[in-house]
């Protein structure tokens, strides 16, 4: 089922609630928590008729200048734990890879869609699935951390995809050799992030479907202290094996860089 409404058009949410950079108290139990550290954000603008049909039911494209957006997210996993509770040792520290695209449901609920994840911890991969249906791939994955000859930091992630199709979503049957390459150049931090830059980096829940009943995860955390980024190198056919054969070739739209932000997440709700 798909998010769309009649002859393929997309309609628009019933209510657009305001972008703003911190995070809403949690409206249920807490579940876990994590650290998301050094994370690059590479983003395109599409037509939001491409990602409407991947979307749950009662669930659309969440929209910024007109266009659905697609980002290509790698970071580091650190200290995550479930509840309250400590860090999980070896398993709470990871790195990840996601394809993501934004959404926003009826009840005006905006979220992340989630068309895969390439994660190291083949157990994180097999309980996210099992848990959330959230289509994990367990993948071989590097990060190097370095510096340009002007002094710039630089993020450098791979990415390569082991064993069959795990979970949902676009990138369940297709790529299962895909992988990825990422160098990204870190310049200055942003003092006043634009509409857009919150609007690709401030999303406080995600979307997903489990059993055919829509879901709604929120999470929360404070402002991204964000800072504008250069794309150096990307050798990727992720964002091909999520049903998104051309953006690689492409300069994204939109990169930024963050040193990261601590996150918790609550308890799933329906999405009617």
């Amino acid at each position: 089922m798909t998010g769309q409404g009649d002859n393929g058009r997309v309609p628009p949410p019933a209510v657009v609630p305001e972008v703003v950079a911190q995070g809403p108290p949690l409206p249920t139990l807490q579940i876990m928590s994590q650290w998301w550290r050094d994370i690059c954000f590479a983003h395109w603008a599409v037509d939001p008729a491409r990602v409407a049909p991947m979307l749950p039911r009662g669930v659309r494209p969440d929209l910024h200048e007109g266009q659905a957006w697609v980002g290509l997210i790698p970071f580091r996993m650190v200290d995550a734990g479930v509840f309250s509770g400590p860090a999980i040792p070896w398993l709470g520290a990871f790195l990840e890879m996601n394809v993501r695209t934004y959404t926003i449901d009826d009840q005006g609920r905006r979220g992340v869609f989630f068309c895969s994840l390439e994660a190291q911890r083949l157990a994180v991969v097999a309980g996210a699935l099992g848990l959330f249906n959230v289509p994990y791939r367990w993948a071989h994955m590097t990060y190097a951390a370095g510096s340009l000859a002007d002094g710039r930091r630089t993020h450098g992630y791979t990415s390569r995809r082991l064993g069959p199709a795990v979970g949902g979503g676009a990138g369940r049957v297709r790529g299962s050799a895909a992988g990825s390459r990422m160098r990204v150049a870190v310049g200055p931090a942003l003092e006043h992030p634009t509409e857009r830059d919150l609007f690709l980096t401030a999303r406080f829940g995600l979307h997903t479907s489990l059993l055919g009943q829509p879901l709604w995860i929120p999470n929360t955390h404070g402002p991204w202290p964000l800072h504008s980024a250069e794309l150096l190198d990307l050798e990727d056919t992720l964002l091909a094996a999520a049903g998104f054969p051309d953006l690689a070739a492409t300069p994204p739209q939109s990169v930024l860089c963050s040193p990261g932000v601590r996150t918790v997440f609550g308890f799933p709700q329906r999405v009617p």
